[in-house]
C-alpha cells in the first residue's frame, strides 16, 4: 500500500533544499535516465574533500545522523527514494544540526547518474527489502545489477557494509557479492551477541532485536 503523501510536503522538501538533493528533470525509465550524468559536486556541497560514505536506503535518517556525529572526519550522502520518507531524515539533520549529511532522492537505479565515478569508499545497506519471492530477485540491492552500479562508484579499497535480519537474504547476498569479486570479512550470524562494538541500531533493528531475531551482518571489499 503505497503510503499517502504528507501534508505540506512541498514545502518541507524546499525548507531543506539546501542538504536535499533531487533532480528537476527526472527520467522515470533509469537505463535511459544514467545515460545523461547529473554529477553532483559534492567537494563543493560539503564544502570540505573528506572521504564519503553512502547509505542506500537511508529511511528516516536514524543511522546515517548518527555515524556523521561520531565520524565527522567523513561526508556522508544519504540516499532514499520516497519523498515522504525522506523529508523526515532531513528535518532530523537539521534539528541535530549535523553538517556532514547530505540527502539525494533518488532509487539505487540512479546512483551513478548523479554520484561519479571511484569516488565512495563505504556503502551501508541497513536492512534493505528482500524481496523473498523469486521473481522479484533482480529488486534485490545485492543482486548482481545493483553490484556492478556500487563498483562503478566505489574507489578502490572501498567496503560495503550490510545487516539485515533476513537469513536467506544474508545468504543469496553472500553467494552475489562471492561471484561479484567482493572479499568478505567480518560476517556475523548473531550481530547483538558477538564482539562488534561499533553497531548503530537503526528503526528496523530495534525492533527485530526485540521480537528476539538474529541480526547479520557482514563486510565486503572491492
Amino acid at each position: 500500500m503505497r503510503m499517502r503523501k504528507k501534508r505540506h510536503l512541498e514545502d518541507r522538501l524546499s525548507e531543506v533544499s539546501d542538504i536535499l538533493f533531487i533532480s528537476e528533470h527526472e527520467d522515470r525509465n533509469f537505463n535511459t535516465a544514467i545515460l545523461k550524468k547529473e554529477y553532483i559536486d559534492i567537494e563543493k556541497w560539503f564544502g570540505n574533500n573528506n572521504p564519503v560514505y553512502l547509505e542506500i536506503g537511508c529511511g528516516k535518517g536514524k543511522f546515517a545522523i548518527e555515524y556523521a556525529k561520531r565520524h565527522k572526519n567523513i561526508n556522508l550522502i544519504a540516499v532514499e527514494m520516497d519523498a515522504n520518507v525522506i523529508v523526515s531524515a532531513c528535518e532530523l539533520c537539521k534539528r541535530e544540526d549535523v553538517p556532514n549529511v547530505k540527502f539525494i532522492k533518488c532509487a539505487a537505479e540512479y546512483i551513478e547518474k548523479y554520484i561519479k565515478p571511484k569516488s565512495i569508499l563505504r556503502i551501508f545497506l541497513n536492512f534493505s527489502c528482500p524481496f523473498p519471492k523469486n521473481k522479484y530477485v533482480s529488486h534485490r540491492l545485492t543482486s548482481s545489477r545493483f553490484l556492478e552500479i556500487y563498483k562503478n562508484v566505489m574507489a578502490k579499497g572501498a567496503r560495503i557494509e550490510q545487516k539485515t535480519d533476513n537469513m536467506h537474504f544474508f545468504e543469496f547476498s553472500i553467494e552475489q557479492l562471492s561471484s561479484a569479486g567482493f572479499t568478505l570479512q567480518n560476517v556475523s550470524l548473531d550481530l547483538h551477541n558477538s564482539d562488534f562494538e561499533e553497531n548503530i541500531v537503526t528503526e528496523y533493528e530495534s525492533r527485530f532485536v526485540s521480537q528476539g531475531l538474529p541480526i547479520y551482518r557482514l563486510e565486503a571489499l572491492i
